[in-house]
């Protein structure tokens, strides 16, 4: 799964996720792409899941390429634990999301069709509502 190397702080603020995408909106490596239309946190499990999901499908039979990296981290606080005492400890990693950013790509795939349906699967698996999108010539 998805991981930073190093990081500068173990522990980071939630803060919000406001406005639209400025980078990472146009599908650049691919033939055809995923993109987010609403804003959210995608964990590194359910990146790796959707990319499962889309390889499966596509048998091996093109390229996914992942437009988006975990490096936020997410803490939490052990099961009955009353509150106070702290931040909790650090127990995965997530990648925010505004919309209209891309987050997976396909290239050499047999087909359109089959594409869009590798694409659809993996939209299951995501947090975020999300369209498909093709490379603008």
């Amino acid at each position: 799964m998805l991981s930073p190397k190093k990081v500068r702080f173990r522990k980071r603020q939630k803060g919000k996720i406001k406005g639209k995408a400025s980078r990472g909106t146009n599908v650049n490596f691919g033939e055809i792409g995923l993109k987010a239309v609403e804003s959210g946190k995608i964990t590194n499990q359910q990146i790796e899941s959707a990319r499962i999901a889309m390889m499966r499908h596509i048998k091996r039979g093109g390229k996914v390429f992942i437009r988006i990296f975990p490096d936020k981290p997410i803490t939490a606080k052990p099961a009955e634990t009353r509150q106070g005492k702290g931040k909790g400890s650090p127990i995965g990693w997530c990648a925010p999301v505004k919309p209209g950013r891309i987050l997976y790509e396909l290239r050499g795939v047999a087909n359109t069709e089959l594409a869009r349906e590798a694409l659809r699967r993996a939209s299951y698996k995501l947090p975020v509502k999300t369209v498909i999108v093709e490379k603008e010539w």
